[in-house]
């Protein structure tokens, strides 16, 4: 179980990294209002789905997505 929520703290990690670098990205290129609005709402949106999935595998739930296995199948 430890090493469950210590990959998941790494997993939060990448997904914060990430969603930090491409606010950044949007910010720094451009984008016309709408779509600038539009990318930020689905990167959170697909962010959230992941954690969700993640958190799932975590309780024992088999998400049946393509995510790397957090706890091992007993």
């Amino acid at each position: 179980m430890i090493g469950g929520l210590i990959n998941l703290i790494v997993w939060l990690l990448i997904v914060g990294i990430l969603i930090a670098l491409v606010y950044w990205v949007i910010d720094a290129i451009p984008l016309p209002q709408p779509l600038n609005r539009i990318v930020k709402i689905v990167v959170v949106v697909v962010s959230a789905l992941v954690l969700i999935l993640l958190l799932l595998q975590l309780v024992g739930v088999d998400s049946g997505g393509g995510l790397p296995r957090m706890v091992p199948r007993s």
